[in-house]
């Protein structure tokens, strides 16, 4: 028996005796801890910025747009050119301060009539010989009638500038009022009026003037009339309200694009050279009170079957020289004047009552309106227009937030450097200015002043032009399903208006 068979007996014999006494060997003793000690992880370095530290952006100055010069043209005009030699493109836009505020009463339309025969044919050309002649040199020229002026424009590239300024030239100076030009042109004015009254939008704004201002006010009336009253106007009347306007003396030339003074001084030497000044004095400028009052609390406006009712807040607002115009135009578009504002926001992405609600500021020689309206769902109008009620109210006790007082700043920055880069709204513009009395540098001033007006100025303008509590309220829509609800809204004394404005016996 081998030595190694012999141990591995008596460790089991060992083992076996152990077992029989209860004893067993004790467990082999735990391993030592290990203690583990954390490497800290160093991020690598980054590479510095080849461009350098982000700089700081600071606050845009105001545009300033620039200013016209202004000179004294041939037997009495005015000149404001701005010279622009980018584009080989020039626009004219010659204006005398005489509207639709100065139509006789009861002729309504008369100075957009008189506008409208002006290229019906001028000196030598008939009207289908003058549009070929414009057309052939690639022109346009354009002529309407606003409240407060009549304008004729031209825009035409530099190539064809000469011949283009003799045909402005016969238009302003030398039109031609032919009689059978006046009966195709009252056929299409009076089928133009017939489809306005037909058009819910257009018959809110018609009625709203004339309940704001009042039939007999030089306000109180649409710039293109009503169906009646272009019934009343006759080619005489046309010619009379074109001798009277029309004046050198009382015409202001607006030229922007690539001419000289030199150039455009030959150019309106030729072309206005024989427009005469007449013997008798020129009438005077009108410049309307501001509507009176008192204003209907809400007018309704029938329309049976509907499918879309137009809501509106209307109220008093501002002339065109009020210091407060530039800044008033922001807080206008905070409240409606843009797609993100407030009233656009609610009735349209909100509620789906809308395909869009706006807000306008009108600024006229005299006093204009505030208006704030939308053209909604009709079964939805009543709760729109208690949405319109306390949206407007908010803003005019709270004022803007300090996000939309930002907004509002870049939104009017790039809306006039927008309208100045083309020629012909920009010397659009300018003849707006010239006609309303502003001097040739308010569009500069006027951008400093929107610019810097502070939060607390605009916050006063809100509570002071959007309060509710001094608006008129203008609704188009079914009288059978909305006069109950207006009513139970508190406006009981509600008056009923066709679509021109007039009052309807109840």
């Amino acid at each position: 028996m081998s030595r190694l068979y012999v141990d591995r007996v008596a460790l089991g014999l060992t083992a076996a005796v152990l077992a029989s006494c209860g004893g067993a060997p004790p467990p082999p003793p735990p391993p030592p801890p290990v203690h583990v000690v954390a490497t800290p992880v160093v991020a690598p370095a980054l590479p510095a910025d080849p461009l350098g530290p982000r700089p700081t952006v600071a606050t845009p100055a105001p545009f300033e747009p620039p200013k016209p010069v202004v000179y004294a043209g041939p037997n009495g005009m005015t000149v404001w050119l701005i010279e622009r030699h980018t584009l080989p493109f020039v626009a004219v836009t010659v204006s005398v301060p005489t509207g639709s505020s100065s139509d006789p009463k009861g002729k309504g339309g008369v100075a957009d009539s008189a506008a409208d025969m002006m290229d019906e044919g001028a000196g030598t050309r008939g009207a289908i010989e003058l549009s070929r002649a414009v057309d052939t040199l690639g022109a346009t020229i354009g002529t309407g009638a606003g409240i407060d002026e009549t304008s004729v424009s031209l825009t035409v590239l530099k190539k064809n500038l000469t011949p283009a300024f003799a045909i402005l030239g016969d238009v302003v100076s030398r039109p031609r009022f032919g009689a059978e030009d006046w009966k195709r042109v009252v056929e299409l004015r009076q089928n133009e009026l017939r489809e306005r009254a037909s058009e819910p939008d257009e018959t809110a704004r018609v009625v709203a003037r004339v309940a704001m201002f009042g039939p007999d006010h030089p306000y109180g009336h649409p710039v293109d009339g009503t169906l009646e009253s272009s019934r009343r106007i006759s080619l005489a009347d046309a010619k009379a309200f074109y001798r009277a306007a029309w004046r050198p003396d009382r015409a202001v030339v607006v030229a922007v694009g690539d001419v000289t003074r030199d150039e455009l001084s030959s150019l309106l030497s030729s072309a206005f050279g024989g427009w005469t000044l007449p013997a008798t004095p020129a009438p005077p400028i009108v410049t309307p009170a501001p509507p009176a009052g008192p204003f209907p609390r809400a007018v309704l406006v029938d329309r049976p079957d509907a499918p879309q009712s137009v809501i509106a807040l209307v109220r008093p607002g501002v002339s065109a020289s009020d210091p407060a115009t530039p800044a008033l135009s922001r807080v206008n578009a905070a409240l409606g004047g843009s797609f993100t504002s407030r009233l656009n926001q609610d009735l349209r992405e909100e509620h789906g009552w809308s395909y869009g609600a706006h807000s306008r500021v009108s600024a006229p020689r005299g006093v204009g309106m505030i208006t704030a309206g939308a053209s909604v769902v009709t079964d939805k109008t009543i709760d729109a227009l208690k949405a319109m009620l306390s949206d407007v109210e908010t803003y005019s006790a709270k004022g803007l937030t300090d996000e939309e007082v930002e907004k509002t700043r870049s939104q009017a920055r790039a809306d006039l450097v927008s309208a100045y880069e083309g020629a012909g709204t920009v010397a659009g513009r300018l003849a707006t200015d010239a006609m309303l009395g502003l001097p040739a540098d308010y569009e500069a001033t006027a951008s400093i002043r929107r610019d810097t007006a502070t939060k607390e100025m605009l916050d006063r303008l809100a509570a002071q032009y959007f309060d509710p509590t001094h608006a008129m309220v203008v609704v188009v829509g079914p009288r059978a399903k909305l006069e109950g609800p207006l009513g139970a809204m508190g406006f009981s004394q509600l008056e009923i208006r066709d679509a021109n404005g007039e009052l309807v016996k109840r």
